[in-house]
């Protein structure tokens, strides 16, 4: 079925009614409003999707793993399927271009197929067993054996930066049907239509490999349908993209709950870069030039983008000379919406007002439109200033200058982020423990001499880390881990083996990995 927009809400296998459309997109680069509009989820809607998740679940959450594969594999298809349609109406929403709507929806699809091979197989539920020792002195040892299952329905709110891979079909999304819990997405306001579009392809595909109804909906409406939806008994985990008071607001509503429930949220990251004084001196306006592509990719709307440097505080010519050269010849370009381009035109503005900062670049700036910036501080004022820390969400960044042994102490007092650079030779790395060491503990992902943006989707992937880079750094949004914020741990404690799900029972009729008295056997 091809997919077509109706500005309607989808609730299970059907179309809400919704009241009169009033939320539309937005063309950012235009201003013009998008057709359709798009109706609010009814109150008797909303609960309609809440009791088919509920009933869902129980049919759901015991599926085989090789039924589910076949679900998500069915929306893999049917997006790539879509792939013109998103090709067209992503740009008219987002001002991102044709081709990144084309490389996002592979994207999207081959992490769908991920979760899809991962589950198949089925030894992702990390199943234990102990075998009993009834006559144990002095007490017996009981027969224990363990395993994730799903956790129940999940919420799940789109990001605006990424309309499709962190959206309706994106990896929370994947990651929880595959654990085996129904989803309940809350529509982005900013592409409401590639919304819908995604939504009709999960749809359709529930319809057509057998899925029980209410496996998938989604909603369109107000902030207060975002808030009924963390706040609703049914909903037991919700997955987040956005701003830091966007997530922690749903962090406060999930705790104040009877049944407190994880948020998993990834909220802000400015991404911190340590240049070595070798590597600078060896990569000179090369690095600069690597470095800008990085900074303006996407126009800097990446949760990856590179908003924090720190040089030695000496000698880096080359790479400074190129980097400010491109800014300062660089044109601005159309951001995600309005009010991000405000955010980030009120950014600017704070930096330049602030004594100790130097602005060392800036593209002329246009209205409505994001212009790069390079600025520059020394770091013993970044150090005094923790306010400097603050994410500027947009092609800018703050080049920290000091000596190499003080960039440890300062990193250290950093919040915590999603990534971790260092460009250096191999001699100058041997010597770093300590600067290694205090990365570490504050970022997801470590990288050496590349650019953090640019996310690879796998099963290794960390994209994830302390607070409030997400709300909880012990789990990752990106990479089959993803699927384990979605389970939880259950023992079954001396039950025979007849009534022991498949994948604990002695013969191991599944034919999955399993950690069988504390070793690893098949």
């Amino acid at each position: 079925m091809k997919p077509s927009l109706q500005g309607k809400s989808i609730i299970g296998f059907a179309r809400g009614a919704g009241q009169e459309g009033k939320q539309q997109g937005i063309n950012p680069a235009t201003g013009e409003a998008l057709e359709p509009a798009y109706a609010a989820v009814l109150p008797e809607e909303f609960d309609r999707a809440m009791e088919l998740a509920k009933s869902a679940f129980a049919v759901y959450s015991e599926l085989p793993g090789a039924k589910r594969a076949e679900f998500l594999r069915k929306i893999a298809d049917n997006l790539d399927a879509a792939v013109d349609l998103f090709a067209e109406r992503g740009p008219l929403e987002t001002g991102l271009p044709e081709g990144r709507m084309r490389g996002e929806t592979a994207r999207t699809s081959g992490q769908l197929r991920l979760f899809a091979q991962l589950i198949e197989d089925g030894s992702w539920v990390n199943a234990r067993i102990e075998h009993g020792i009834p006559d144990r002195a002095p007490l017996p040892k009981p027969d224990l054996r363990s395993m994730l299952r799903p956790l129940g329905p999940v919420g799940v709110f789109c990001a605006s930066n990424f309309p499709l891979a962190f959206s309706v079909a994106g990896g929370d999304t994947a990651a929880a049907l595959a654990a085996g819990c129904p989803v309940v997405v809350k529509a982005h306001r900013s592409h409401p239509g590639m919304a819908e579009l995604a939504g009709e392809c999960i749809m359709d595909a529930a319809r057509e490999t057998g899925m029980p109804e209410g496996v998938f909906s989604l909603l369109f409406g107000s902030q207060e349908i975002g808030t009924a939806l963390v706040d609703h008994p049914v909903i037991q985990a919700v997955g987040f993209t956005g701003s830091r008071g966007g997530g922690t607001a749903l962090m406060r509503i999930a705790a104040a709950r009877p049944q407190p429930i994880p948020v998993y949220a990834e909220m802000s990251s400015i991404n911190p870069v340590v240049i070595l004084p070798k590597a600078l001196e060896e990569g000179g306006a090369s690095l600069g030039e690597g470095f800008f592509g990085s900074l303006t990719l996407g126009v800097g709307q990446f949760c990856t983008n590179p908003g924090l440097v720190f040089l030695p505080d000496e000698g880096g010519e080359a790479f400074l000379g190129k980097l400010t050269e491109l800014v300062a010849a660089a044109s601005g370009a159309t951001m995600l919406n309005a009010g991000t381009c405000n955010a980030y035109s009120g950014r600017l503005a704070e930096l330049d007002g602030v004594s100790v900062v130097e602005t060392l670049a800036a593209a002329a700036r246009t209205e409505g439109k994001a212009a790069p910036a390079v600025f520059s501080v020394s770091l013993e004022d970044f150090i005094k200033n923790p306010e400097l820390q603050a994410e500027c969400f947009g092609p800018a960044t703050l080049i920290v200058r000091g000596p190499v042994d003080k960039m440890a102490e300062a990193i250290a007092g950093l919040e915590g982020q999603l990534t971790g650079t260092i460009f250096a030779t191999a001699d100058e790395l041997a010597g770093q423990a300590a600067l290694v060491g205090a990365l570490q503990g504050r970022v997801g992902r470590l990288i050496l001499n590349g650019f953090p943006t640019g996310v690879e989707v796998c099963h290794s992937m960390v994209h994830g880390g302390p607070y409030p880079a997400t709300s909880d750094g012990r789990s990752t949004s990106v990479g089959t881990m993803a699927i384990d914020r979605f389970c939880r741990p259950v023992a079954w404690q001396d039950f025979s083996d007849e009534l022991l799900p498949a994948a604990l029972q002695e013969g191991n009729p599944l034919g999955i990995w399993r950690l069988v008295d504390g070793e690893q056997t098949r």
